[in-house]
């Protein structure tokens, strides 16, 4: 039957792949494809900083537990070893040999100091002079000088020097990070002549400290620099014993996180063997963790350059649409009761959940507001109206997760600035994230009090609302009224609740709900009846739930799976998995949304949306919830033109294979090129403008 599970691990760098793989598609504008590459870095950054480092700790711990797939913690860092080496060599050459010389092409020149002119030096030393070399803190390495600590992404030079003796000496250099990686310099303004369009000059902030490091080393002959960067244990952990105020041992554990140990020191691929056994001895490294990589570190700063105005080297731009019923002149209130609101982000505008709670806060009618918040980004406009709402004299009351992954800083203080308004926030438990997404609105309406909810896929966060594919909903359903109400009750206090009307939440109740209803469609297919389920998440790495989709594979349902990043169920096996394909789909946003369906009848499903992906840590560990799509005009759209877009495309989707590999899913004639985010664009871009020409033909009736 052959290996029934895939390693997450390694499921995770193939996904990492398919970024670089978008990086390297010439089909992208330049800059966009600069973006990609940048990402490719950040997530190898974050891989190591958590996946990695844990499993350095269970080999240090003396773990030899196997993963589902029967590795061992060090067959898995020595495979990780081996992808790694293979993608970061990969990574590099798609830049060197392939986008910088188009950048260069394109006016945006990527210097290193040596390569330029006479008055560009002088402006870089300028520059050196004024703003770099007081910052600058050199730190010697001898018996009277420790060695000094690195911090986590920090990049560094290990400089080689001699003493007026010859002795030799060793010292670190840290490249500030107050400082743009890319220093801007001003262009050669013949060349942007000649050219007909601006030149954009950048140069690389640690060849300008190489160049000068005589300057901190008087009297010392410099033999040579290298650069290096260390990558630390970041996941946070709290003891529940010690965490009497979870405020302060955040806090305390975001300090912690410099110094955690290291589980990666890359290095320039020229350094001597010398000089890296000495770094890797100092910081207490097994050779595992010293990676060579080819050409400049931690390339995640190119994400830099996308800020550069060069609008046709870029991504078309979009304008989401605001439908009708929430657009800014509307009652939101009038139209939540009307019907049910769905809205597809970032093809339908965030911009009416922020109205929502924008118009709670100023509206005499609400009574509270209720909210999660585990993402919201910097400069919320949604936790500003939650503090406006508080001053007011509303009932506030705010879910903050100060443990949500590198937002815990931003959390801490909008925690303490929506305290400070009067607002009352929860900070949740010590061993369980709240991860759902969730808004609540008591208001006093002429028929009563009503209660209206926004429930989501995503997070309440502006920025990234315009960056991932997710979806809300808008009702002011009774049943899910009151599952909402018990939900943040026992949030903010101790109720506990056995069993919800509608909605199914973890810990405990996601896992049961989805696994018994991929249970029902088993016994469908078994009975004869035609069944098939599709879902739609970041990830699926549950060993529970891929057992279940398997056993239904064997009774005979169809089984499509769209899964962006880790997949640890293997598809198209016989006898095991055949009926079960699984795509992913890496385009312009980030797929973030969660659907679970489940056919139930002829041209009828059963739809829910939310919070979760299918993982341990999701069904486990965290406060999580799914909610049914209860309108069938809005289930519909779903099974028949959301779900179908994404099955269709073929220029973004990759399909996983029974070996592990992902293939690319080109089509052949007609849609050839389907790609389901463009059509989703050019939906929008359509109903924008029929809305547009309604209101247009409504003015002029008015008019006349």
């Amino acid at each position: 039957m052959g290996k029934c599970y895939f390693n997450r691990e390694f499921s995770w760098l193939a996904f990492n792949r398919r970024v670089l793989e978008e990086a390297q598609d010439q089909r992208h504008p330049l800059l966009e494809r600069a973006k990609f590459l940048a990402i490719v870095h950040a997530n190898l950054d974050e891989f190591f900083m958590i996946r990695v480092s844990g499993l350095l700790e269970q080999v240090g711990s003396g773990v030899s537990v196997r993963s589902d797939d029967g590795t061992t913690p060090v067959q898995q860092l020595a495979a990780i070893r081996r992808d790694v080496t293979a993608l970061l060599a990969e990574a590099w050459s798609c830049f060197e040999e392939d986008i910088e010389p188009k950048l260069r092409t394109e006016g945006i020149i990527l210097q290193s100091y040596h390569d330029l002119p006479p008055d560009q030096v002088a402006e870089a030393q300028a520059f050196y002079g004024t703003h770099v070399f007081p910052v600058l803190t050199p730190l010697a390495v001898d018996q009277g000088h420790p060695f000094p600590h690195i911090s986590n992404l920090s990049l560094s030079l290990a400089v080689v020097l001699r003493g007026p003796t010859g002795q030799p000496r060793f010292a670190r250099v840290k490249i500030p990070d107050v400082f743009p990686r890319l220093v801007p310099l001003s262009p050669d303004a013949a060349d942007a002549l000649q050219r007909g369009r601006p030149q954009f000059v950048r140069l690389w902030l640690e060849d300008l400290v190489a160049a000068h490091l005589a300057e901190l080393f008087r009297g010392m002959e410099v033999v040579a620099s290298y650069p290096f960067r260390v990558i630390r244990d970041a996941d946070l952990e709290i003891w529940t014993d010690e965490a009497g105020d979870l405020l302060q041992s955040i806090e305390q554990s975001l300090h912690r996180r410099r110094f955690g140990s290291v589980s990666l020191l890359a290095v320039a691929p020229d350094m001597p063997e010398d000089v890296r056994a000495m770094l890797a001895d100092n910081m207490s490294l097994p050779e595992h963790s010293v990676y060579s990589s080819p050409g400049r570190l931690g390339l995640s700063d190119l994400m830099a350059l996308t800020k550069l105005d060069l609008p046709d080297l870029k991504d078309r731009p979009f304008r989401p649409h605001v439908p009708a019923d929430v657009e800014p002149k509307a009652d939101i209130f009038a139209a939540i009761r009307r019907r049910d609101i769905l809205l597809h982000h970032p093809f339908d505008s965030f911009t009416p959940v922020v109205r929502l709670v924008e118009a709670a806060a100023t509206d005499p009618a609400v009574l509270a507001i209720k909210q999660t918040i585990y993402r919201a980004g910097s400069n919320s406009p949604i936790v500003a109206a939650l503090s406006d709402a508080a001053r007011s004299g509303k009932q506030v009351s705010v879910q903050v997760e100060l443990k949500a992954r590198f937002d815990e800083e931003n959390n801490i203080e909008w925690a303490r600035a929506l305290e400070r308004a009067g607002a009352h926030v929860v900070y949740g438990d010590v061993a369980m994230k709240t991860h759902a997404k969730l808004l609540m609105i008591v208001r006093q309406d002429a028929d009563g009090i009503r209660r209206y909810l926004h429930l989501g896929t995503g997070n309440y966060n502006v920025r990234t609302a315009e960056q991932y594919t997710d979806l809300g909903l808008l009702t002011c359903d009774a049943d899910l009224a009151e599952d909402v109400t018990d939900l943040f009750n026992a949030l903010t206090g101790y109720s506990v609740v056995d069993r919800y009307r509608k909605l199914l939440v973890s810990p405990g109740g996601i896992r049961a709900g989805v696994v018994e209803r991929i249970q029902r469609s088993a016994k469908l297919a078994e009975g004869g009846a035609p069944a098939q389920i599709i879902f739609k998440m970041n990830s699926l790495t549950d060993r529970k739930c891929i057992d279940a989709l398997y056993k239904a594979s064997q009774a005979g349902v169809r089984i499509n799976l769209i899964i962006r990043g880790s997949c640890c169920l293997v598809p198209g096996v016989p006898g095991l998995s055949e009926n079960i394909t699984v795509t992913s789909i890496v385009g312009r946003f980030l797929e973030h949304s969660r659907l679970f369906c489940f056919s139930v009848a002829d041209d009828d499903w059963e739809v829910w949306l939310g919070s979760a992906d299918l993982m341990e840590r999701n069904l486990d560990r965290r406060v999580e919830s799914l909610f049914p799509i209860l309108d069938p005009v809005r289930r519909k759209w779903i099974t028949s033109e959301y779900l179908p877009a994404y099955m269709r495309d073929v220029a973004k989707s990759r399909t996983l294979t029974r070996s592990g590999a992902y293939e690319r899913a080109y089509g052949d004639g007609e849609g050839q090129w389907w790609n389901a985010q463009e059509w989703f664009m050019q939906f929008a871009e359509r109903q924008t403008l029929r809305q547009q020409r309604s209101m247009g033909l409504r003015k002029q009736k008015v008019s006349d």
